[in-house]
Formats: structure tokens, sequence, C-alpha cells
């Protein structure tokens, strides 16, 4: 089996390279190279796990980044464990294949109880005290204490948040080199999120993103170079590209007019009951899965969205059998916005009334995806002073609640999830070998490909 790394660079698209990444662009042009047709939804849980399985979203289960839990009636995000994934993983098929073979997984998502060789992913602590701590999880477990004895501490903070930057993707990039020392696995995944922040702040706005396509360059020249000299062959992919939007739709709210969105008092702030909810939305970028609980109102449902400023398509069982994503995870209906449009899960009315982990970054707890997390409230007039008095609280041990984020979702401008028009939009995959014999791929041939690649 050839030793193989597969370098995931997040929004990585045709129309991103150019004069900001210049080694990307001329390592590219050295290889073989296809677009890649996304999985719908394209968001980061789907599109990999499309990716490693093979399978659409219909067969391996993540319709999402998170999903209605109907046996809990809940809705939760950013899940971790493997199990989660109802599909073989490429790295199983080969364990069966050669008994020699070895696997790392730097931060791929589903990445917890898994039966790769080593892995590392985001896991915080969560204190008796109110406080977050940043950490990470491993596999074995002593892995994540000699990685961040040799590295310091994984830094959580600019993983997500208003405080990302390259620090993250740095910080992966060097553990990804010191497993690779340690360990020398046959095949190494390796999960460079850092373009996803400014793009979903700023859109394609060069004048704004620039530094960070050339951060990422550098990074991956990094990368490429430290593999290549060891003659370890380099698969380079993107899940997803990110367009330009101006336009939040707030489906929960429009469901909340009508009567139908149940929300609970929970000292003068209300929380979004989905249990007792006639109907509600998950929302996930420019998806949404319309859970109606009340069948009754399905066809009224369905009329609504149809006429929704900013809905483009509206899948019910037909459609989403063809969209592969007629799983029982997925929504009665599954609600694909224009290319101008996101979804929030926004579905309180009186901003005085948003729940209190609305205004923080709370991945967890939020009934859906809100990219808004990665803004500092622009009308908190010192926020120096603001953010540093709460992070003094936090060092002294006091409870604290870092409410720093918005409730202003127009001021995202960028997005993903729905299947853009142009192939300049849409994620690449990039090798040495012959990928096809012309024309785009469909993102369940990506993990042919693997296979293929770490069996030449």
């Amino acid at each position: 089996m050839m030793k193989t790394v597969v370098l995931d660079i997040v929004a990585l698209s045709p129309r991103v390279i150019g004069e900001h990444t210049p080694f990307l662009k001329s390592w590219i042009d050295t290889k073989q190279r296809a677009v890649v047709e996304p999985v719908l939804p394209a968001v980061t849980c789907s599109a990999q796990s499309v990716y490693l399985t093979g399978k659409w979203p219909s067969e391996n289960g993540i319709v999402g980044n998170g999903w209605y839990f109907q046996d809990e009636c809940e809705i939760k995000f950013w899940r971790q464990s493997n199990k989660l994934v109802q599909a073989e993983k490429v790295w199983e098929v080969l364990k069966k294949e050669n008994p020699d073979f070895t696997v790392a997984n730097m931060f791929w998502w589903y990445n917890m109880y898994s039966s790769v060789d080593y892995a590392v992913t985001p896991r915080p602590l969560y204190l008796q005290d109110g406080r977050k701590m940043p950490d990470c999880h491993s596999q074995p477990m002593e892995l994540r204490e000699r990685l961040q004895k040799e590295l310091g501490q994984f830094p959580l903070f600019s993983f997500w948040g208003p405080k990302t930057s390259i620090e993250s993707s740095r910080w992966i990039a060097e553990a990804a080199m010191k497993v690779d020392q340690w360990h020398n696995p046959t095949l190494n995944l390796i999960y460079i999120p850092h373009l996803d922040y400014g793009l979903q702040k700023y859109g394609i706005d060069f004048d704004k993103i620039g530094k960070d396509l050339q951060e990422v360059d550098d990074l991956a020249k990094d990368l490429i170079t430290y593999f290549e000299k060891q003659g370890t062959q380099v698969l380079l992919l993107s899940e997803y590209a990110i367009t330009t939007v101006n336009k939040p739709v707030h489906l929960n709210r429009i469901f909340r007019e009508k009567g139908w969105v149940q929300v609970k008092d929970e000292l003068g702030k209300e929380t979004l009951d989905a249990g007792t909810s006639a109907v509600f939305s998950v929302a996930d970028h420019q998806v949404a899965h319309i859970h109606v609980n009340d069948k009754s109102k399905l066809a009224e449902v369905k009329t609504l969205l149809e006429k929704t400023p900013g809905v483009e398509k509206v899948l019910d069982e037909a459609g989403k059998k063809a969209y592969h994503i007629d799983h029982e995870r997925s929504g009665d209906l599954v609600v694909i916005a224009d290319a101008d449009s996101w979804f929030t899960y926004y579905f309180w009315l009186d901003n005085a009334k948003a729940p209190d982990y609305a205004r923080c970054v709370d991945i967890h707890r939020k009934p859906g995806y809100d990219p808004v997390e990665l803004i500092l409230d622009p009308k908190i007039k010192f926020p120096l002073v603001t953010v540093g008095s709460k992070v003094l609280k936090k060092k002294l041990g006091f409870r604290y609640l870092m409410d720093v984020i918005p409730l202003d979702a127009t001021l995202v401008k960028g997005a993903h999830g729905r299947i853009p028009e142009s192939d300049l939009d849409k994620p690449l995959f990039v090798s040495d070998a012959a990928i096809n014999s012309g024309g785009n791929i469909q993102a369940t041939e990506v993990f042919e490909l693997i296979l293929k690649a770490v069996r030449s």
C-alpha cells in the first residue's frame, strides 16, 4: 500500500485559487484535477461522510451538521461519535485488505470512538463553575497529552468564534506531522478549516479574504513539502465552496407567526420546544430540514415555503429521494435557499427575549447552525475592555457570560450548502493519478479514488 495523505482544505474552490495562493496554484497545475459535484447539503459533516464511505446521506445517515433526534425530541449539532455514521469507512475496507495498514484522523469530523489507529479532535473541558477550557480528545488517550506538551494547548478559541485565526489550523498541521513522525500511518486524514472563517464573514471579497488565502497557501506549502519529500502521495480536496449572500431567511419566525412554533419562557427568555411544536425548522447554512409534527399541516407548510422569498426548492419525499437525502433523520420537507440567501435558526420575535445562548458561541445548545458566532458585536463600544473583563472573570474562576455575539444575521456575507451553478464554486479533488476521462466527479467517487491511491 502507498503511504497517502488526504489534505482537506475547507472552502477551497477554483474561484479562490489565484494570486493569493501562488503555491497551491502552481502545485495543482502539475497534477490531475477534477471538480466535485457536491453532496446536498454541501456542509462539513455530510461531505466528509460521503467521501469516507462512498455512500449518500440516504445510506450513511449524515443528513447535515446536525438534525432532530426524534426519540429525544431534541435538535443536536456537531455530535462527535463515529458510530452515528451508518456505513463502512474507507479505512475499514483497507484494514481488511492489509493488517499492517494504519490510519490517522486529524480533526475530520465524527472522529471519536472510531476504528482508526490515531485520532485527534476538538473537545473542550466544561467545568462546574461555568468555564469552558480549550482541550482536545485523542485516540489513544495519551496522544493528547503528548501533543499538547510538544505544541501547547490546542487553541480552541481560534478554531471557532470571533477570535478565529490561522493558529488553530497551524496547530492541526503541526500535530499531523508529529503523528506522522511518531507513528508513520499509511493514511493520514488532515483537516484545515481556516478559509471557512473569512469567507463566511465576508463572502468573495479578496480585499478582506486575501490574507486568509495567503496564510492557508503558506500552510499548505509546509504540509505538502514535508510529505512529498518523504515520498508520500498527497491528495488535496475540499468539501464545498462558499459564495456571497445577502439575505438571511428566518423560517422559524415565519412558523412562529403562524402559531406553529412552541416556545418556553425561561426567566424572561424564550427557548424552542421542538417536541411540542407543530412545525419547526432545523437550519443548516443554505439547507433546512422542516419537521411537521402535525402531519395535517404538511401540504399547507409546503405551499407556504414555496411562496417564501429566499427559498428556491422544497423537497418532498420524491425530491429528497432525487437528492439522496431520503433518510429517517431528514425533515418531512427539505428546503434549499436561493443563491443569495441562507437560513437562520432564529425563532424569537423580540431580541429582548432571545435566549442567553444566542449572544454566545454555543454550537451545542443552539437548535441550528449560527455563522454569526464568527462576528464580535459591532455595537460593543469598547470590545477589548468588554472581552477583557469577561476573560478576567474566567481566569479568576468566577461565573461569566461571554455574550459578545450580535443578533444581526445580515452581517454574514458568505454561505454554502446548496449546489452552486458554476464549477468555479464547487469543491476540488487533486491527485497525481488520472481521475476520470473528463468532466466532473460525484462526491461518492472520492471514496474509490482514495482507495485506489492507497492501493497503488
